[in-house]
């Protein structure tokens, strides 16, 4: 299954995760995960779905020849890895995340208020 094999890769090149991480979130060996990695072996449906579930991607992205999963802006690829991460993310830390997020929004490179200066007149 070398298809299966190159778009696994690929896509967790796509959402900068490394094949033990990869392994690790989807509860296999890193041994287990490389024979999917590298096209020795095929996983069984459950695999498939956990492997799935981690690479945010459907069995169809992975497995069909034919089907080449749509481009994304680098901006949905960001988007892909933070959804990704944090799936494994307890509440509370979820909380913490999404406060950080605002404070981004609120105060980021270019979003900061600008402060005016009044000339001092004499």
């Amino acid at each position: 299954m070398p298809i299966f094999a190159e778009r696994i890769r690929e896509r967790a090149r796509e959402l900068g995760l490394s094949d033990a991480e990869v392994a690790r979130r989807a509860g296999l060996s890193e041994r287990r995960y490389g024979y999917y990695a590298t096209g020795e072996r095929e996983p069984n449906l459950a695999t498939l779905v956990r492997i799935c579930e981690v690479l945010a991607a459907t069995p169809n992205d992975l497995l069909l020849a034919e089907r080449k999963p749509p481009a994304q802006s680098q901006r949905d690829r960001v988007l892909a890895r933070i959804s990704v991460a944090t799936d494994h993310l307890s509440v509370a830390e979820l909380e913490l995340a999404a406060c950080q997020i605002e404070c981004l929004t609120a105060h980021g490179p270019g979003r900061r208020r600008r402060v005016r200066r009044k000339a001092a007149t004499g």
